[in-house]
């Protein structure tokens, strides 16, 4: 048995998210205050003795994405100060991870920016879901467990008929999850290649696959301003028939993604998990269902908890 005592505490970004997962564990979350003050800075405090236990701070960085982060970091520094055994953060949503790398000259590695400051604040180990590049987990020197909410959504599309439709991973660089998808569904798969045009704009050159009479179920890590959804053209332009699908781990969904799946009668569903919460007009929309990753955390937690290995990734039925 672990000799230091277990500990759950949340930011307040997706507090529903961290009580969801204390009632799989059967915990109560822990007592602490986040203020936000007059003038835009934060004061957090802890209000219980974390002396000696193994602490999971849970922080979804949810929009302001900034405030989210001086707000874990704080938090970080509260727990070390507080002399917590050890401080494992899990970052369902791990921020500006589309910034992993130098594509021009003279430009920020934003990733690793970040993930030096958890690092140095004290973090003994770092969680995080479906990271849109898993080379970040080599900005860390601490451990890093990258987990897949890959499980969770192929169950959840599994429930359905999916006898005519095709996997789709809007460009090369999501193939491999794409094709972890097709391999749980046994499903065929469709790769799109696509050109960027500049930092918020894409276009698709072709598609590796026959999607001719399919129903298209498109995959990615994120979904934001919609530029995957710009893609259905050309989806339909090769002999696509049937409404699209699409399966999300992080619904970021700013307003520009939410007209298009409003409007766009060929989006028939969105799947997406609670790694962020719905932005009020996600919450809204009937096109959009959202799955809980929390009997996963909680399961990663115990076995983190107890010492156990987490490599098999979970299948969660």
């Amino acid at each position: 048995m672990p000799s230091h005592p277990l500990h759950i505490f949340s930011g307040s970004r997706f507090v529903q998210l961290a009580q969801e997962i204390t009632s799989e564990l059967d915990l109560q979350l822990g007592n602490a205050t986040s203020t936000f003050l007059p003038d835009s800075e934060i004061h957090v405090i802890l209000n219980e003795v974390v002396r000696e236990h193994d602490v999971f701070f849970i922080q979804s960085i949810a929009r302001p994405v900034n405030d989210a982060i001086i707000e874990l970091l704080l938090y970080l520094d509260a727990f070390r100060r507080a002399s917590a055994h050890k401080i494992n953060v899990i970052i369902p949503y791990f921020p500006y991870a589309r910034q992993e790398r130098m594509s021009k000259g003279r430009e920020s590695i934003s990733a690793r920016v970040i993930a030096n400051l958890i690092e140095q604040q004290g973090a003994s180990r770092v969680i995080f879901i479906d990271i849109h590049n898993p080379a970040i987990q080599g900005f860390f020197n601490i451990p890093v467990d990258p987990i897949s909410a890959i499980p969770i959504l192929c169950n959840h599309l599994s429930k359905s008929d999916l006898s005519n439709a095709i996997i789709v991973s809007p460009d090369v660089g999501r193939a491999s999850l794409a094709g972890k998808y097709a391999e749980r569904l046994k499903l065929p798969l469709a790769i799109m290649h696509k050109r960027r045009d500049d930092f918020l704009s894409s276009r698709v050159t072709h598609i590796v696959g026959e999607v001719d009479g399919k129903k298209p179920i498109i995959i990615d890590d994120l979904i934001a301003g919609g530029s995957i959804l710009n893609q259905l053209d050309t989806l339909y332009d090769h002999g696509v028939t049937e409404k699209a699908w699409l399966s999300i781990t992080h619904p970021i969904l700013l307003d520009s993604a939410m007209d298009i799946i409003y409007n766009d009668p060929r989006i028939e569903r969105v799947v997406v998990t609670n790694t962020l919460p719905l932005p009020e007009r996600a919450k809204q929309c009937n096109k959009i269902k959202q799955v809980t990753i929390a009997p996963l955390l909680s399961e990663i937690i115990r076995r983190i908890y107890n010492g156990e290995s987490i490599l098999n990734q979970l299948v969660l039925s």
